[in-house]
């Protein structure tokens, strides 16, 4: 491309504290910023191909921000001119405080000069009032200080920021913008760390008192924490391909504190607070061990679902959230505190047992209080009883205990009563948030097989992108194009027994007297026997999630 005469006389790095900046070239001529080829923008993106030349990075930033479908009104560089004005001189940050909706976020500094930080406080005091939508945005400083390393002005930096808050392209998203749409990405990526990086997902668990408050500062490792040349190509990534890329750098992120932790040796346990503290300072030093090349390596090499998927969670997560009120800033009852030691009382597992198998269930779930529905110590031993005290409720839990003391379970996303859209005929139904789990000789979940092996199915294309309105439509078998039914056999009952997970073998099939049981490998969650193959019960249980009944 041909850049123009007027664009090379601007100076993208008047912001800039030149002296940090490494190799980054300032005066390079300016190169390719226009791409017309989806396949080369995205691979230059994500090689760095930008990294070294600031004027090059620059202009492809405006390109890209330009080209964002925003609402037909969105307040611009004339506007901030207006407003603000467009002083060089040295802004004072304490004339610009910064608004409630950045949730107390510090302003990142990254290579900017001392002084930038009064523009950058005079930017998001414009947005606030030009955008009166945005009622919570802890990332914004961070956005802002970024923009402005690559901005001729201030004015020009607000244009870029209100581009990204006024983008309205269908099955885009930049920035969370309300306390709902944060709050339930922070589920999101609960969800997506127990999924993705389970092994370090049990090291948070093991460390911290509430797992849940510590993935709440996903967001602040990529926009705040990260050292800035790790940031910038996160960024290239971010403006070309949106917002999944900033769960994939987030999980990469929390696989190398695993192995930074691991190498350390054994892990205590301490308050959220402390392993909040401990992950930041380890993001904050993460360039003396992991290069930028190798963190987005890292990242596009786990292989997420589609981006229709995690919007369907991402949905999913917020009706949960509405359903209980919480739509604005409130504290939510934690892990620790949903399965309270005081409170709840199970005849096969402890609290702290308990407490484990609830970091496993999806966020939206987490909200909820573990609600005892049916036990054979106390209704029986029959089916009969099974089905009537656990329908209309969705999802459940069952612990099973044998008379070998062995203890094992599952994990269960439906209601019950959907066994009888199949009349007296056995069928299955579900979906691929169920999973199986045992207790000993160690704790140890196994999921949907697709989730491991992604290979098994293909996500669907086609049909509506409206999600149904149920409860549980993340991971449903019908956005799928499955290669083998057998591996979408999750939940099926009628009145002789019960069965979880099919195809080859049941992960666990039950009687109809609730007395004598199997287990063994089957192909829907690719389990080994989650106990004794064949074992008599001593004890049941279901147990609910309170205020998760459907209505």
């Amino acid at each position: 491309m041909e850049v123009m005469a007027a664009e090379e006389k601007e100076d993208f790095g008047v912001f800039v504290d030149w002296s940090q900046m490494g190799d980054v070239s300032r005066d390079a001529p300016a190169g390719k910023a226009e791409y017309k080829d989806p396949k080369e923008l995205k691979q230059h993106a994500r090689s760095g191909q930008w990294a070294k030349n600031h004027t090059q990075r620059a202009l492809v930033y405006r390109q890209l921000i330009k080209a964002l479908l925003c609402r037909a009104v969105t307040a611009d560089a004339a506007v901030y001119r207006d407003i603000v004005g467009n002083s060089s001189s040295k802004r004072n940050p304490a004339n610009f405080p910064l608004p409630e909706f950045v949730d107390g976020a510090a302003v990142p500094l990254y290579c900017l000069k001392p002084e930038a930080a009064g523009s950058v406080h005079a930017i998001i005091s414009c947005v606030a009032g030009e955008f009166p939508d945005v009622s919570h945005c802890p990332a914004l400083p961070a956005v802002v200080a970024l923009m402005l390393h690559w901005s001729p002005d201030e004015s020009q930096c607000f244009e870029a920021v209100g581009r990204l808050l006024a983008c309205n392209e269908p099955g885009r998203r930049m920035l969370d913008q309300t306390f709902l749409a944060y709050q339930s990405s922070c589920m999101t990526f609960g969800d997506l760390a127990h999924k993705y990086c389970p092994a370090a997902h049990k090291l948070i668990v093991a460390a911290a008192t509430d797992v849940l408050e510590v993935y709440a500062d996903w967001q602040r490792w990529v926009l705040g924490d990260l050292p800035f040349s790790h940031t910038a190509r996160v960024m290239d990534v971010f403006l070309v391909e949106g917002y999944k890329v900033l769960y994939r750098v987030a999980l990469a992120i929390l696989k190398f504190y695993r192995k930074h932790k691991a190498a350390g040796g054994a892990t205590t346990q301490q308050d959220s607070a402390g392993v909040k503290a401990d992950i930041q300072a380890y993001v904050r030093s993460i360039g003396s061990s992991v290069s930028p090349d190798k963190l987005l390596e890292k990242a596009f090499s786990i292989r997420l679902f589609s981006r229709k998927e995690i919007t369907l969670l991402q949905l999913a997560n917020e009706k949960s959230l509405q359903q209980k009120g919480i739509t604005v800033r409130q504290k939510r009852r934690n892990v620790q505190l949903a399965v309270n030691a005081e409170n709840f009382c199970s005849e096969i597992v402890s609290a702290k047992e308990m407490k484990e198998i609830w970091s496993w269930i999806p966020e939206r779930f987490a909200l909820c209080q573990p609600q005892l529905l049916f036990t054979t110590s106390t209704h029986g031993c029959s089916l009969n009883r099974f089905y009537s005290h656990c329908e209309g409720y969705e999802p459940t839990l069952l612990l099973i205990k044998t008379t070998d003391r062995e203890v094992c379970g599952a994990f269960l996303s439906t209601d019950w009563e959907e066994r009888k859209r199949g009349g007296n005929k056995l069928s299955y139904f579900g979906t691929g948030e169920c999973f199986v789990f045992r207790m000993k000789p160690e704790m140890e979940r196994y999921e949907w097989v697709v989730i491991k092996h992604p290979e098994l199915a293909n996500s669907a294309q086609a049909g509506s992108d409206q999600p149904d309105q149920e409860l549980s439509p993340f991971l449903a078998a019908r956005h799928f194009h499955l290669n083998a039914r057998n591996t979408s056999m999750f939940m099926a009952g009628n009145v002789d027994s019960i069965i979880i997970g099919g195809g080859d073998g049941n992960a666990l099939y039950i009687d109809s007297e609730l007395n004598h049981g199997r287990t063994g490998r089957c192909a829907t969650f690719d389990n080994p026997p989650l106990c004794a193959e064949s074992f008599q019960i001593t004890l049941l249980e279901v147990w609910g999630f309170q205020d998760a009944m459907k209505t």
